[in-house]
């Protein structure tokens, strides 16, 4: 029979829960170095000719700058996945590469931009210690969403970009106040979710000999999703207001397990992209390039579709090689065109190391969600996952004119620094959901070993 030993763990045992390695992380990040390093060396060599003038200076950067979000993460979530924020480096380093190769003075905001993200996944990691702490912020959280989204909107302040009114400009600084808004829906969304999934689940009221779910618990998430719906559409952003659907509608359908919700989803999808294609022009262009590209080119229409599969096209499978290519033509290579670019240089070899390194981040992230022992916790680890997960496949079904082309950015790859910052928020928001799992676990072995 077991019996109480001891109320404390030994001092040996005791440090190994409080102090765990994390030389996995670092070999990776190492890894990561190794890649990218080389990867900068063969594109300068391709182009020029000869080897970076400062590729001491870019290592040395990028491994400062990893090294203090790696030394953060020991601080403040040393129980959290190894494998985010490595996955998450290579792929902003070839991204970087890519920028580079194609845009050298883009090249030095990215870099700029890639350090204030690293503070901002330090910053996170220290203001948000515990998750389950926002839950109590649910209509708070919704209010300043909502207000960031109506940001670009307001007079004087917000600026129209290729059609969309997405920006915000302060001085110097411009950024895309719903890179933040979306992560805040994310967590909206799982707060209301978790707070009534048995109604959600539970058909209760009988409309014509048939039970529903009733339309009162409907409503108020359906508002919330619908006023943000509207304003996207008022700014002409059609890639993020497809990416909140697709993320209202998995998390929906994860909470409750009902395809009808699904079925739901799609009515809506459909019936609503028939309405935008014909009310708003920037829809029914793109929908127009999605089926022939080469006719609206030769129109004098955009050729960024077009010409993009010219350059996959010419990468084939092994690619041209890193500084070889031809792609300078393409319209915002280095944002919205930054796949192509790979696939060009890299091949299809590339594009499938692009696309595991994604499956690999997404698939961590649904491990984190499926150990959180709240449903609010996984619902919100889903969401940040799903994010990451629905965005690149946007863009990548874009170039690949699987869907209609959103203008959405490649996350961690393309250039931008509204993106990037939000992005490294989602690893740190990720990591500490990671480490308040390995936490709860480990509280459940300390318990065990003292009653043995």
């Amino acid at each position: 029979m077991a019996k109480h030993a001891s109320t404390k763990l030994p001092r040996a045992a005791e440090r190994s829960v409080t102090k765990p390695s994390r030389s996995t992380e670092l070999g990776l990040m190492l890894l990561a170095w190794i890649i990218v390093g080389a990867f900068y060396s063969l594109a300068s060599l391709g182009a020029n000719g000869h080897l970076p003038v400062r590729l001491g200076v870019f290592l040395g950067s990028i491994v400062a700058i990893s090294l203090m979000m790696h030394i953060a993460i020991r601080r403040f979530a040393p129980r959290s996945s190894q494998v985010l924020l490595p996955i998450a480096t290579l792929l902003n380093g070839i991204g970087y590469v890519e920028i580079a190769r194609w845009d050298p003075p883009l090249a030095g905001n990215q870099a700029l931009w890639f350090l204030i993200s690293a503070v901002g996944l330090v910053a996170t990691l220290m203001v948000v210690r515990r998750t389950q702490d926002l839950n109590r912020y649910r209509y708070m959280i919704l209010v300043v969403a909502i207000g960031l989204l109506l940001l670009p909107l307001i007079p004087h302040f917000g600026e129209d970009v290729n059609g969309a009114r997405l920006w915000v400009k302060v001085g110097p600084i411009s950024f895309q106040p719903v890179e933040f808004a979306k992560i805040l829906l994310v967590f909206f969304f799982a707060s209301y979710f978790a707070s009534n999934r048995e109604l959600l689940s539970t058909p209760t009221q009988r409309i014509g000999g048939r039970l529903f779910v009733p339309p009162k618990v409907l409503l108020p998430i359906l508002f919330a999703w619908g006023l943000a719906m509207a304003i996207l559409g008022a700014e002409n952003d059609i890639g993020f207001a497809l990416l909140l659907f697709a993320l209202f509608i998995s998390l929906l359908w994860v909470t409750t397990g009902l395809k009808t919700y699904v079925v739901l989803g799609m009515g809506l999808f459909a019936g609503s992209a028939f309405v935008l294609a014909s009310l708003f022009s920037q829809v029914h262009a793109r929908v127009s390039i999605w089926l022939d590209p080469w006719t609206v080119c030769a129109k004098g229409g955009s050729c960024q579709i077009a010409w993009g599969w010219f350059s996959l096209a010419a990468g084939g499978v092994t690619g041209t090689g890193l500084g070889l290519g031809q792609s300078n033509n393409i319209y915002n290579i280095t944002s919205d065109m930054i796949f192509a670019a790979v696939g060009e240089e890299l091949g299809f070899i590339g594009i499938i190391l692009v696309l595991g390194l994604f499956a690999a981040f997404v698939g961590e992230g649904f491990r984190i969600a499926q150990r959180a022992n709240s449903d609010y916790v996984r619902l919100a680890a889903t969401g940040l996952s799903a994010l990451i997960g629905f965005q690149a496949f946007l863009i990548m079904a874009g170039v690949l004119r699987i869907l209609p082309f959103t203008g959405l950015t490649l996350p961690f790859m393309a250039y931008g620094g509204s993106s990037l910052f939000a992005n490294y928020v989602i690893v740190a928001l990720l990591l500490r959901i990671s480490d308040e799992n390995a936490i709860e676990r480990r509280g459940g072995e300390v318990v065990a070993v003292q009653f043995t």
